[in-house]
């Protein structure tokens, strides 16, 4: 594949994004949100097929680049700092969320991956995990479709829970600092996370945003736990053959430098400048790979799904927040 051959693609994906940005900036909404919507709307340009080795290539190459990059965002004096016992607790969130969410949706008659996709999104990190999450998932007809529908409700469930939670803080009279756990450990989205905790207090959204952290970091050893889950189920034949291998023991390389580049930031010190670089370009290219997503959809498709998938991550949205909030009242 040729530089020339994916530039159209790579060019009208970058182009959206930045529209997409001009208008979560100008009206307030997500950004991802806005990419997604874009995305959908020019749908046709990979059905011509000029664009489309672009689109493609930004739906996956971009896609892992930017997760990469989420690295550099984490650091093991995170973890430290918080804790074990708060790192015990977001983990017992993670998993029972993830268990939760895969077997709802066996019984409401969906793929468990889609429980296991729509787990990790809102326990995690929102977007971004059902991203990477999606990325190590066995390839079948529906992924794509499976992987926007979860981005659109993650962003929709994450912005009400930006405006809901901090209310239900007040209303059952939380301190700054069991605040600040409540909404880091269970609004979907950094960004989200960081709006909820500051219209508190200062305090709340630091300690909001450090959570938020230690519940990225844990993307990492939830995506292995994937990896490894498919393997034990004997999907190895199609795991084999998916394009999502980077490596021979079977281990996807955009983890292994997300793993190496969290390193180099728990043990060095990185300049603010680069970090603050890295940091924009990582969350950009986050904002391409959905919009090429978007492309690639079929509307008639999400169309089709109904609200099954809606229901389940309503279900998993408020265990969550059950489980955070009756685990801060016992201690």
């Amino acid at each position: 594949m040729t530089f020339k051959i994916i530039l159209p693609g790579i060019g009208i994906t970058i182009i959206t994004g930045l529209a997409a940005l001009f208008l979560s900036e100008h009206y307030g909404a997500p950004v991802m949100l806005f990419a997604l919507l874009l995305g959908i709307a020019l749908s046709f340009l990979y059905e011509e097929g000029s664009c489309r080795e672009g689109i493609e290539f930004s739906a996956n190459f971009i896609l892992k680049l930017g997760i990469a990059l989420l690295g550099l965002r984490i650091a093991l004096s995170d973890l430290i700092a918080l804790g074990w016992e708060t790192i015990v607790l977001l983990t017992v969130a993670i998993a029972s969320t993830i268990l939760i969410g895969t077997y709802t949706a066996k019984v409401l008659g969906l793929k468990k991956s889609l429980g296991v996709l729509t787990g990790g999104a809102v326990s995690i990190c929102g977007a971004s995990a059902a991203l990477a999450i999606s990325a190590v998932l066995p390839e079948h007809k529906d992924k794509e479709r499976d992987t926007l529908l979860t981005v659109i409700c993650v962003t929709s469930m994450s912005t009400i829970s930006m405006v809901i939670y901090p209310i239900l803080t007040a209303y059952f009279g939380l301190d700054n600092h069991d605040s600040g756990l409540f909404l880091g450990g269970t609004i979907h989205d950094v960004a989200q996370v960081v709006g909820a905790g500051y219209s508190v207090s200062d305090e709340t959204g630091n300690i909001a945003t450090l959570v938020k952290l230690v519940r990225v970091s844990l993307l990492v050893p939830v995506v292995f736990c994937v990896l490894f889950f498919i393997s034990w189920q004997n999907n190895k034949v199609e795991s084999k053959h998916s394009k999502q291998k980077f490596s021979a023991a079977g281990v996807p390389l955009f983890l292994i430098v997300f793993f190496l580049l969290m390193l180099v930031n728990s043990s060095t010190t990185i300049p603010q400048e680069l970090t603050d670089i890295t940091t924009s370009f990582s969350r950009f290219a986050l904002i391409i790979a959905i919009t090429a997503i978007g492309m690639k959809s079929n509307l008639a498709k999400l169309t089709s799904v109904g609200l099954k998938p809606i229901f389940l991550m309503l279900i998993e949205t408020s265990w969550l927040a059950f489980f955070i909030l009756l685990v801060i009242f016992i201690i």
